[in-house]
């Protein structure tokens, strides 16, 4: 309360608390990986600041800003999806913050002209979230491990890839702009490929939802390879049979993506002889076939091109994007002000919104608070509602979730509006 010399009625002067800040996710292209979030998985922004006297408002809390690498799905620990962040600058609000509370100067009205109470802020929202990141890309090169995909990237962009003679040397996505011609487009290398893959076998899902985006598939095989049992042809029938397990079972939709064969590794002579016997087999699919040399650099260019033509048409094909046009449908505030549910004899619970919002609003110390809040409730309808209900005297009434309710006991015989007492009393809650 306002008091100054000279001023006995100064009146109430207390200001509203600042609201607090969101964690907000936003799509940086400085970030490449999610590995941050492994070692800092707990992210809170700011609180808002109390108000204080002299009508003075709380600051706001500060917002979160998190940076994510392009093409991370946020989703629910049940594996809802609730964003898909595509493109730089790409937002979403991972965890709202609370409203700030309301001082006594917002809540002195006609009849209630001096508060001895405030309505505190809501406390922030909380969620557990699920990141994962599905790498953008134009081109997958898909193949078993050591078939040259590493080197194959190396060879036609700047990126420099860990290269080495053992398996699963790629452990994670790495990206390559390559340029034919004037068309541009990035090429990924992801971790190889075994069988068993779409069950989680090697590197399994973490490889393949890494092509889901891409545009084209690359098969490169390895004409070198000294492993029993491996040969071109069978090499291309468990990639694909990999690919279309993954689709039935993630509804993916890759079946119908453009392929290239990349006959890898003919600097060999074995591999060359080896590739010179498959190829009619390979053009017998219908399947466009390549005979590459990342080590040498022979057939690239073509290569390149090639793909760069798949590309280009696929980007000339695409529906051209209309200008969005914003139409904004606020929800209420509360959606329907509240419901009441029979729990048993004489027993009821109210949820909703408002409802909810008020309970985390009132300070149950103080007691016109607490006759404020069932002056709320009862211009909202609340007393109405239990007496056609059937509730009588003495009725158990929660309010919010009901195994985290506030549980009050109902009276009708007790006025709503029943008068003011000093500030911080309530003349209905002496007795």
């Amino acid at each position: 309360m306002h008091r100054e010399k000279f001023k006995p009625l100064g009146g109430p002067d207390g200001g509203n608390g600042g609201r607090g800040g969101n964690v907000v996710l936003k799509v940086e292209p400085s970030a490449s990986t999610l590995l941050d979030f492994h070692r800092r998985p707990l992210r809170r922004a700011g609180d808002g600041k109390a108000g204080a006297g002299g009508h003075r408002n709380g600051a706001n809390g500060g917002d979160l800003m998190v940076g994510v690498p392009d093409g991370t799905v946020v989703k629910t620990a049940d594996g809802e999806v609730l964003a898909d962040l595509i493109g730089a600058g790409t937002e979403f609000i991972a965890a709202e913050g609370g409203h700030g509370g309301l001082g006594n100067a917002a809540l002195a009205s006609t009849k209630r002209k001096a508060p001895g109470f405030a309505l505190r802020g809501e406390p922030g929202q909380r969620a557990e979230l699920v990141l994962e990141l599905k790498t953008i890309a134009d081109v997958g090169l898909v193949g078993f491990p050591n078939a040259g995909k590493s080197s194959l990237i190396a060879a036609m962009s700047a990126a420099r890839p860990k290269i080495a003679s053992y398996p699963f040397t790629t452990l994670i996505p790495h990206l390559g702009v390559v340029a034919a011609g004037d068309v541009q487009f990035v090429m990924a290398d992801v971790p190889g490929l075994i069988p068993g893959a779409s069950e989680g076998r090697g590197l399994g899902l973490e490889f393949l939802r890494h092509v889901e985006r891409c545009s084209v598939l690359v098969h490169v095989i390895d004409c070198a390879t000294a492993e029993p049992g491996r040969d071109p042809i069978t090499d291309l029938d468990v990639l694909e049979a990999e690919l279309a397990a993954y689709d039935e079972l993630t509804g993916a939709g890759m079946a119908g993506r453009p392929r290239l064969v990349v006959l890898n590794k003919v600097d060999v002579p074995e591999a060359r002889d080896l590739a010179d016997i498959v190829l009619p087999e390979f053009k017998a699919r219908d399947l466009p076939v390549y005979l590459v040399s990342a080590a040498t650099g022979e057939g690239l260019r073509k290569l390149s091109f090639a793909i760069a033509a798949i590309i280009d048409a696929a980007r000339k094909s695409a529906p051209q994007a209309l200008p969005t046009r914003l139409v904004i449908r606020p929800e209420p505030v509360a959606g329907p002000d509240f419901e009441l549910v029979k729990l048993r004899e004489n027993s009821f619970l109210i949820t909703g919104v408002k409802p909810r919002r008020w309970i985390l609003q009132t300070d149950f110390s103080n007691d016109e608070a607490v006759g404020y809040l069932a002056d709320r409730l009862a211009k909202l309808g609340v007393e109405e509602a239990l007496a056609e209900a059937g509730a009588v005297p003495g009725a158990e009434v929660l309010i919010g979730a009901e195994d985290d309710a506030v549980v009050f006991d109902w009276d009708p015989k007790v006025a709503a509006a029943a008068g003011f007492g000093p500030r911080g009393t309530d003349p209905r809650l002496e007795h």
